[in-house]
């Protein structure tokens, strides 16, 4: 449960079902096994994360906005949300990127 990684790597690239694009970030994440699935249970485990550098890769995000379109667009707010809390005070901490092929944005 929460194992410090330099990077974390989210790939929905073969997510069907909704509930495995929750499960996909859990095991990403390293969110605990009591993990609730929700959007709210993202926002709380994320915020465990905070206090040291965090980078967070997004691969197939474009699945997931096709299959599950605004769960996607929640879940890009959410992290958006992350990367400004406490009024930027984390902000130079938490890079979050979406990678598609070579090309690699980073939220802002």
């Amino acid at each position: 449960m929460y194992r410090y990684k330099e990077t974390y790597s989210i790939d929905f690239s073969n997510v069907e079902h909704y509930l495995e694009m929750h499960k996909t970030i859990q095991k990403a994440l390293d969110f605990p096994e009591y993990y609730g699935c929700n959007w709210d249970a993202f926002w709380d485990c994320l915020t465990d994360l905070l206090g040291r550098p965090i980078h967070i890769e997004i691969t197939g995000l474009e699945v997931i906005e096709r299959k599950f379109g605004s769960a996607a667009q929640k879940m890009m707010e959410i992290l958006k949300e992350f990367k400004h809390c406490e009024n930027d005070e984390y902000a130079s901490q938490i890079q979050i990127e979406i990678v598609s092929g070579d090309t690699r944005v980073s939220l802002k």
